[in-house]
C-alpha cells in the first residue's frame, strides 16, 4: 500500500459501493433487530454521486478502492443555532485495511468538505453496542452527544389483562 488518496467517488465505483453498503448493513444486523431480512439497501448510491448537497468519496491506493464514506448536508431543528449541519455515514474500510488510519483519512476529507460549505457542525450516528467504531470517531475528536433508546413493544408482556 503506497499510497491512499481519497477522491469524490464516480459511476466506475459503483459496484464496490453497492458491495461496501453490504458490508455495513452485516457489520450492524447484530446490533438492530428492526432490520428487515436481505436484501436491504441503505442508501441511493446513485443518486448520491450526483446530488450537490453530497460528497461521496472512497479511500483508493494502487486502483483498489478500499474504502468510503459520505457527508451531507442537513437542515437543523428550528431550536439549534445554526441553520444546517453536516451528516457524515457510510463509513467503510475493508477489513484488511482497517487500523491504519484510513478511517481517519476519509473523515478528515468529509470534515473540510463540510467547512467548505461553511458547517460548523458535524453529526454522525453509531450503534451504542459498536464500541470498534465508537472508538475510531472518538480518535478523530467526536464526542457522544445523545443516546436514542428503543422499546420493541413485542416483547413486553401486559401483566394488567
Amino acid at each position: 500500500m503506497d499510497s491512499i488518496l481519497i477522491r469524490k467517488a464516480g459511476l466506475d465505483d459503483l459496484e464496490q459501493l453497492y458491495a461496501f453498503e453490504q458490508g455495513i448493513i452485516q457489520t450492524e444486523r447484530p446490533f438492530d433487530p428492526t432490520l428487515k431480512d436481505d436484501p436491504i439497501h441503505y442508501y441511493d448510491l446513485k443518486a448520491m454521486l450526483f446530488a450537490s448537497d453530497v460528497e461521496l468519496v472512497v479511500a483508493d491506493t494502487d486502483g483498489k478502492i478500499i474504502g468510503s464514506g459520505y457527508v451531507r448536508i442537513e437542515k437543523a431543528k428550528d431550536y439549534l443555532e445554526y441553520q444546517q449541519f453536516a451528516y457524515i455515514g457510510f463509513m467503510y474500510v475493508l477489513p484488511a485495511y482497517r487500523g491504519k488510519g484510513i478511517n481517519k483519512k476519509i473523515l478528515d476529507h468529509l470534515i473540510d468538505w463540510s467547512r467548505k460549505q461553511n458547517l460548523n457542525e458535524v453529526r454522525l450516528e453509531v450503534y451504542n453496542d459498536n464500541v470498534p467504531a465508537i472508538s475510531a470517531y472518538e480518535k478523530c475528536g467526536f464526542k457522544k452527544h445523545i443516546i436514542e433508546m428503543r422499546l420493541g413493544l413485542e416483547t413486553i408482556t401486559n401483566d394488567n389483562s
